[in-house]
């Protein structure tokens, strides 16, 4: 794995472990209602919904670790990548375009330094 595309995967891990704790755990607090813009009742409502979808960004960071930190296999971290820039499209398209630049941009990025060798 070319190394700056390994750091740029780690923190794209990071950043979705960050949003599985954030829909996970901090759904309905403070940071969680601030972050996501929503009254404490659209939290309270929703916050299943978070949960599931938090897990699945735990699983998104799981395989980017695996990939590249454990297989050092640059298809599996490729796949990865691929996958959070399309949720991070879709949830652009969906959501909120901010969506585009906090989580698709990131991993985009990583995705071109990947298979530029760098």
């Amino acid at each position: 794995m070319p190394a700056i595309a390994l750091v740029l995967t780690v923190l794209v891990a990071l950043l979705h472990l960050w949003f599985m704790v954030l829909e996970m755990a901090l759904w309905t607090r403070p940071l969680g209602l601030k972050t996501f813009r929503m009254s404490p009742e659209k939290a309270q409502t929703t916050r299943v919904l978070a949960a599931n979808q938090g897990l699945y960004n735990g699983f998104l960071a799981a395989g980017l670790l695996w990939g590249g930190l454990l297989l050092h296999d640059a298809r599996v971290v490729a796949f990865f990548l691929a996958c959070v820039v399309v949720a991070g499209a879709f949830g652009a398209a969906t959501v909120s375009r901010r969506i585009l630049w906090i989580q698709a941009a990131p991993a985009a990025l990583a995705l071109v330094c990947l298979f530029a060798g760098l």
